[in-house]
């Protein structure tokens, strides 16, 4: 069995702002000061055992926040495209508000994010791509690692994949998880069945 330890980053500015981040990369998407506390605090309260390896998406905000977590962990770090956030093409880095009022249609109103028929108008990395690699990154992992325990930094829409491919969610069913959350899924080696075993954990939870 290998598990994985899914951890979305820490708090941005631009999450701040309500922003679409997406694939952006400058200083708007670093970590906050809130975003570094969660990390911090994350990293005094999450510390499974036996963890063997790191893996990150290579943004910014992924980076650092898998440096503050591992500076007690010391685990190895590879660095994984696969990992990267959903890109939203054109709206990448544009006001969500302002999008929702010019493309009302495109976003589920109750919950303020996208459809997943967003990604014809926008340019954007559809639903299923971003499931695709991530579906890819986690059959490289388990074929690697089939006994392993890992850690993952990564993406709100990134973790969201991890655990529509292992319930079958469609569309936005499973909503993004909190900053600095850890979800966990477990995956059989001999036979690829994943389970979920919890989503969207924060450390005043118990892990």
């Amino acid at each position: 069995m290998t598990e994985f330890y899914l951890i979305r980053h820490g708090q941005t500015t631009a999450n701040a702002l309500g922003l679409k981040q997406g694939t952006i990369n400058d200083e708007r998407t670093y970590l906050s000061a809130r975003g570094k506390q969660q990390a911090l605090a994350l990293a005094r309260h999450f510390h499974p055992a036996n963890l063997t390896a790191l893996y990150v998406s290579p943004l910014h905000r992924t980076r650092q926040t898998a440096e503050i977590v591992n500076a007690a962990l010391r685990l190895p770090v590879t660095v994984d495209e696969r990992l990267l956030e959903i890109s939203y093409g054109d709206w990448d880095g544009q006001s969500n508000a302002k999008l929702m009022q010019a493309y009302p249609d495109l976003f589920y109103p109750l919950i303020n994010d996208v459809r997943p028929n967003y990604a014809a108008t926008a340019h954007g990395e559809r639903f299923t791509d971003v499931e695709e690699r991530v579906r890819d990154f986690t059959a490289a992992v388990v074929k690697r690692q089939p006994h392993d325990r890992v850690l993952v930094v990564t993406h709100g829409f990134t973790v969201r994949s991890f655990a529509a491919n292992t319930t079958g969610a469609q569309g936005l069913a499973l909503l993004e998880p909190a900053n600095c959350s850890v979800t966990k899924i477990v995956v059989e080696p001999q036979t690829g069945a994943q389970h979920l075993i919890y989503y969207n954990r924060v450390i005043d939870s118990q892990f």
